[in-house]
């Protein structure tokens, strides 16, 4: 786990994330696997992509008052920038008792299961909802409670759907009262807490399991980061 974490710091940062957001990333990826969501299936969907956010506007508030805001995260990955949106819900939750923050035209919303588990191992009750899909629509929510160690999950494919941003995501963060979210729909798949307790412990004992070509797709992209990029470090990598 631990070498798989510092390969995918190195891939992350060298793909341009900044200082803090690589180290979010990586633990989002490792999070999910580690837990049985299959982080690193997510990854690899998102891989080719990863280095596009460096082109990308910054992920900016369009709205803000005391219990909510909007931002725009401009088509970036959550990876790059859901971690801040579930700060600021968290931040405003905790000033106002509970709050809301959405993000509009964001990718991979799968991460964010790190960041809600982060906020309620710290006293916070966190949960989100978003939609995946354009021709077969699926609908997501995840939710932990205040002071638990491990979240909820759940999915379920939806018939139709309407004019909705399929790329946003709702965050709802609450010092006061524990929010949650269920799919109720009777071909929902849900994953329980105790099934993600379950999960870490048997890759704890057993291990990670990771494909020839992820990895060595993960670390071609990392090795941006191994020497400063001059002309000398080219032409005699390490300046020796």
């Amino acid at each position: 786990m631990n070498e798989l974490k510092a390969a995918l710091r190195r891939c992350f940062e060298a793909s341009g994330y900044f200082v803090g957001n690589y180290e979010d990333a990586a633990n989002m990826v490792l999070w999910l696997e580690k837990h049985g969501l299959h982080g690193l299936r997510e990854l690899q969907n998102t891989l080719p992509y990863v280095g596009e956010d460096l082109h990308k506007s910054l992920s900016n508030v369009i709205y803000e008052d005391s219990t909510s805001a909007t931002i725009d995260a401009h088509g970036r990955s959550s990876l790059n920038c859901i971690a801040s949106a579930v700060d600021l819900a968290h931040a405003k939750a905790l000033e106002s008792g509970i709050a809301t923050v959405t993000v509009h035209n964001c990718h991979n919303r799968m991460f964010v299961l790190k960041a809600l588990t982060d906020r309620g191992r710290s006293g916070i009750s966190a949960a989100a909802y978003w939609k995946n899909g354009s021709d077969n629509i699926t609908e997501h929510a995840a939710a932990i409670k205040s002071g638990h160690r491990y979240p909820s999950y759940s999915e379920s494919s939806v018939q139709t759907v309407g004019n909705e941003d399929k790329q946003a995501l709702t965050i709802i963060c609450s010092s006061r009262v524990d929010v949650g979210l269920s799919l109720q729909d009777q071909d929902s798949t849900i994953i329980s807490p105790q099934q993600v307790e379950r999960n870490k412990n048997h890759c704890v004992e057993h291990g990670i399991t990771i494909c020839e070509k992820l990895w060595e797709d993960i670390n071609v992209i990392g090795q941006g980061v191994l020497v400063e990029n001059t002309e000398r470090s080219r032409a005699d990598a390490g300046g020796q």
